[in-house]
């Protein structure tokens, strides 16, 4: 069964195409760094996508949709808030939190196929021919 590739994303910040942009700076690949390097947290990208999957959650629901405890959720949302990717409004007793960020979605999806796609090249590695058996037997030399 062969794989289907998912669709491009849709650009979220009005450049057409990432071959078109000039080469990043050293300021610029810095400040990139350190975005990825927010988002290469486990828990936060759980967050990420509990938040997308639901669109609007509170720190109570997230807390039990990752099996933590409320307070290192709202730890984590935080590092979230700060770059501006997420939210919040409070309704009664609750603040909801929700993903504002457009390019958050494409570049999660693209992480996960990318990681799906990794998985499966690693699950399919040939054995090199000098280790294979032949006929039953064993060939090594």
């Amino acid at each position: 069964m062969k794989k289907t590739r998912r669709e491009k994303p849709s650009v979220c910040c009005g450049t057409s195409d990432l071959k078109q942009r000039p080469l990043l700076s050293p300021i610029e690949a810095g400040g990139l760094a350190a975005v990825f390097k927010v988002l290469s947290n486990d828990t936060r990208l759980r967050l990420l996508h509990a938040l997308v999957r639901a669109e609007e959650l509170c720190v109570t629901d997230l807390a039990a949709t990752l099996g933590m405890k409320p307070q290192g959720v709202s730890n984590q949302l935080q590092r979230l808030s700060d770059l501006g990717i997420l939210a919040s409004r409070r309704d009664g007793n609750n603040i909801l939190y929700r993903v504002v960020d457009l390019c958050v979605c494409p570049l999660l999806d693209q992480a996960i196929c990318l990681m799906e796609e990794v998985t499966e090249r690693q699950q399919q590695v040939p054995v090199p021919p000098r280790y294979k058996v032949k006929s039953g037997k064993d060939d090594t030399r």
